[in-house]
């Protein structure tokens, strides 16, 4: 799996997903936004300070143009375990998100959805194809393009320089 797989679209903003409750979400209602995109889990290590820092940034930024995306995964070590309802719960009532949590997905093998197929694909580079764990992060610009991928150990806190490039409030 370390070749990126071939992905038609050319936008984040050409996918469809679904919601924590099932309904499905056009991501082309972000367009003009800068997005950060997540794959996150309740019962990880990274968890807590994961959370905590994603809700100071989205709370910081949610009113200048900022988004942040988080897809509950529970491919490594079994690290979400509940439904996707119950991932939105635990995160907006422990953590206070009042960001999107959309539905559980696979962000590896052959079943990965197709948004990290194409965030995959387009962040390109140091980390391959795969993601390694969970909080691997994915920088969007406002049209929609990967401008950076973050490694799960990268702190939100530590990508705010580069959010507020991103949103040209620097």
């Amino acid at each position: 799996m370390g070749a990126s797989a071939s992905v038609p679209q050319k936008s984040i903003h050409e996918f469809a997903v679904k919601d924590s409750k099932g309904q499905e979400v056009d991501l082309s209602i972000y367009v003009g936004k800068v997005l950060l995109v997540v794959n996150v889990a309740s019962k990880c290590g990274f968890t807590q300070s994961n959370y905590t820092q994603l809700t100071e940034l989205y709370d910081k930024y949610k009113n200048k143009g900022f988004e942040i995306l988080a897809f509950p995964c529970n491919q490594f070590m079994k690290q979400e375990p509940g439904t996707s309802q119950e991932a939105q719960e635990f995160a907006c009532t422990r953590f206070k998100a009042e960001y999107p949590i959309f539905q559980k997905v696979r962000v590896n093998g052959s079943d990965t959805a197709p948004v990290y197929k194409f965030l995959k694909a387009h962040s390109g580079g140091f980390f391959g194809y795969s993601i390694k764990w969970n909080f691997t992060k994915f920088l969007v610009d406002k049209e929609g393009q990967v401008i950076h991928r973050y490694a799960p150990t990268t702190a939100p806190l530590a990508i705010e320089a580069d959010i507020q490039k991103a949103l040209g409030v620097v």
